[in-house]
């Protein structure tokens, strides 16, 4: 059941159901009506389903009334609302309460009995267009307006083309509220209805606003599709780049490494250098049972090279591997930075941190003494890198984060909480030593003396 352009009634004829999931496709309308058709005799042409949030533009509604009218001869009730908006359907249809007091049920009860029926929930409007003019223009006839209460006075004749147009009033009454003044426009839509099966003339008929009632104006902003139109229209995924994968001599991978931003600088004043997105060569790199060298080299003259070696600790009892360097090497020189012992993990994982760099909260250590390159520095954001124990060539191991436990925010709260507590005790304490006088004052008896030692 499409929610935009159009949603009909086929096998389950709950046209008020349609019309209110069709609703919430449909948030960044500006100004827009809904249109209801059904016919007593024969099937409207049906039109392709789109996604939803779809608002249907003049020239579609005027293609699909032109399917509809172009031929043959027809008699059209245009019942046209001096106002209407999807939220009349929401909030006064009864849908969420009880059903009886809805102000739509013989119009629901039309479009489930009709021979054929379609629902547009959103028609973009203007003041220059109109549906009663693109009906005019089909049928070529002139409208005529009449009264429902004096429909049956009207000599129809069937043979040739007619419009006949019904206006209802909406909520400008200060004696009704908007529900019953919908109650009533419904109860005149039966009787309009009724007389034209007691003159037994075809008909087909049309509900829809003048003019919307409710108008809501919000940016045009490009939104990820939500809801249903994950039912209906495709949605974009994340590119997402792989990982790079050096493999051994054998084809099997490696050493795989992945970062969300690569980033340098050689100089102060050339600022920092991405190459995140740039394609590098792997030429160089060589992995085995303790030694992997993963060498980066862009066409931008820039050779990144990341070494690890892994060891077994009888302590643990399992090998760990350690990121033992990172460097950087351009056509101006070499800078090394040697790691920390932080940067481990054991060998059948792989190592993640959130920033790894040379300079904040450093956990590579710069080893080149030259000048020419002491000002080198990098920066790696949300970095992960295996060296061992790679199982195939798309999914990290298990990761083991640089992050430590006690954070310098848990060291500040077990200190402070150390503090209150130490507080807490020492007060106890002294309450706890408080004693209370065995001897008074007897202000009727003589005073207590109290001797004074010099």
């Amino acid at each position: 059941m499409a929610a935009g352009w159009p949603c009909y009634r086929r096998a389950r004829p709950m046209f008020l159901l349609c019309v209110l999931l069709a609703s919430f496709g449909t948030a960044d309308s500006t100004a827009q009506v809904p249109l209801l058709i059904w016919s007593s005799h024969g099937s409207l042409p049906h039109v392709a389903s789109s996604s939803a949030g779809h608002v249907t533009s003049s020239q579609q509604l005027a293609s699909y009334l032109d399917s509809a009218f172009g031929s043959g001869v027809h008699t059209v009730l245009l019942f046209l609302q001096d106002k209407l908006s999807m939220d009349d359907f929401t909030v006064f249809a009864g849908v969420f309460g009880n059903k009886q007091d809805g102000a739509f049920q013989n119009l629901e009860a039309l479009l489930r009995s009709s021979a054929s029926s379609m629902t547009f929930p959103a028609v973009a409007w203007s003041p220059s267009t109109s549906t009663s003019t693109l009906l005019e223009e089909l049928l070529g006839v002139s409208p005529v307006l009449v009264d429902g209460d004096n429909l049956s006075q009207v000599d129809l004749d069937a043979s040739v083309n007619n419009l006949l147009i019904i206006n209802l009033p909406y909520c400008t009454s200060l004696q009704k509220s908007c529900q019953e003044v919908l109650r009533d426009n419904d109860a005149m839509i039966a009787k309009v209805v009724r007389t034209m099966d007691d003159v037994n003339v075809p008909y087909t008929a049309v509900y829809t606003g003048a003019q919307p009632s409710r108008v809501i104006s919000l940016p045009s902003v490009k939104r990820p599709a939500i809801g249903r139109s994950l039912l209906q229209a495709a949605v974009p995924v994340p590119v997402v780049k792989p990982p790079i994968v050096f493999n051994n001599e054998s084809g099997n991978p490696c050493i795989m490494l992945w970062a969300q931003n690569l980033t340098i600088r050689v100089s102060p004043t050339e600022g920092w250098i991405d190459l995140t997105n740039n394609t590098a060569s792997l030429a160089g790199s060589m992995c085995n049972a303790t030694n992997s060298l993963l060498v980066l080299s862009y066409p931008s003259g820039f050779n990144l090279s990341f070494a690890m070696s892994q060891r077994f600790y009888p302590v643990s009892a399992r090998n760990w591997f350690t990121l033992d360097w990172v460097r950087l090497q351009s056509s101006n020189g070499t800078a090394s930075f040697m790691g920390t012992r932080a940067l481990s993990a054991p060998a059948e994982y792989s190592f993640r941190c959130g920033m790894l760099s040379s300079f904040r909260n450093a956990l590579l250590v710069p080893n080149s003494t030259e000048d020419s390159v002491a000002d080198w520095r990098f920066n790696f954001i949300d970095f992960q890198i295996q060296g061992f124990s790679l199982v195939n060539g798309t999914n990290f191991s298990y990761a083991s984060d640089c992050a430590g436990f006690f954070t310098p925010g848990i060291w500040m709260g077990l200190l402070t909480s150390l503090l209150l507590l130490t507080i807490f005790v020492y007060g106890l304490h002294m309450i706890m030593q408080l004693n209370t006088m065995d001897r008074f004052d007897d202000p009727k008896g003589p005073s207590i003396s109290v001797p004074q030692s010099e």
